[in-house]
């Protein structure tokens, strides 16, 4: 069930229930969690954890993944995953600016309910980090950032991106990463590796670092498990946009379908029934928190469909 009143509440801030789940033993998987019914649903399936995309957020907005997105946009999004009581994991993008406005969204980003940040050494309009001509940041203003995101913050486990593997081989982002770990990072995000090799080589370089691979469908990354992206040194793992294109495939096939078949009755057996929802939200944990509500009955479903 979603947290309700104060009894249900974590007694420990995000950051630290994210911290814990971290030192267990295992990589820690982190799937993308583009709502809050996605994030409930990872939840029922076992996750620990959850991860907040920005190009899943934007993408459900109708807009591309090009840094417009604001501060208080993201926040929205955040308090529906992190009402799930999983410790969250959001995309920072470059942090919205500078020094200060990356202090700003840290603190925005704590009190919405983020476990965990990650900011990546782009600029501004930055891009999915595996598409090509990205420009980066200086390294020495990248560091800077991460200084402040570590000053402002109270609990946040604060993860340095680095997109400079692409144009500036592993040395280059092995260099870049050093940097942003004395500047107070936690973590790594090495993005867009596009072999085994290059996860091992970058690992075999940050020896006893925290590393997050990403295992994006349609990137330059080829497909890993879990277990393979841990065998080459990682101790976290994320699919960041795969609910969300899930979702949008499910959702153009229904909209074909109405406007074939002047109607949904061919899709009902793909469909979430009524209760399957009720359950996933906690709808009835809801009403037994005031007795003056009656209990809902569920109206029957469509013929040849339990709901």
């Amino acid at each position: 069930m979603t947290y309700l009143v104060a009894d249900d509440l974590p007694d420990q801030p995000a950051g630290h229930r994210f911290r814990q789940r971290l030192a267990r033993p295992g990589v820690l998987g982190l799937p993308g969690t583009h709502n809050g019914q996605a994030a409930l649903q990872a939840k029922a399936a076992g996750f620990e954890v959850a991860y907040l995309s920005g190009a899943a957020m934007t993408a459900s907005m109708g807009l591309p993944d090009l840094g417009i997105i604001t501060v208080d946009e993201v926040c929205f999004f955040i308090r529906q995953v992190a009402r799930s009581g999983l410790p969250v994991l959001v995309d920072g993008d470059t942090g919205h600016g500078e020094a200060l406005n990356v202090m700003h969204m840290v603190r925005a980003f704590e009190e919405a309910g983020a476990a965990a940040v990650h900011v990546e050494d782009q600029l501004l309009p930055k891009k999915c980090g595996h598409l090509n001509d990205k420009k980066l940041a200086d390294p020495h203003d990248m560091a800077a950032k991460i200084a402040a995101a570590a000053k402002a913050r109270r609990h946040l486990y604060l993860i340095a991106r680095t997109d400079a593997a692409a144009s500036e081989g592993i040395e280059g982002a092995v260099a870049r990463a050093k940097l942003y770990l004395q500047a107070g990072a936690d973590a790594i995000f090495p993005e867009a590796l596009i072999d085994a090799e290059m996860f091992r080589a970058f690992a075999r370089a940050m020896p006893g670092v925290p590393l997050l691979a990403n295992m994006t469908e349609f990137g330059r990354t080829p497909f890993f498990t879990a277990s393979a992206f841990e065998a080459m040194g990682y101790r976290m793992v994320i699919w960041p946009v795969s609910s969300l294109r899930v979702a949008n495939k499910a959702q153009e096939e229904l909209y074909a379908a109405i406007r074939r078949d002047g109607g949904a009755h061919r899709m009902v057996e793909r469909m979430q029934t009524r209760a399957e929802l009720y359950a996933t939200i906690g709808y009835h944990d809801y009403e037994a928190l005031d007795a003056s509500i009656v209990r809902t009955v569920l109206p029957n479903g469509p013929p040849g469909r339990t709901d």
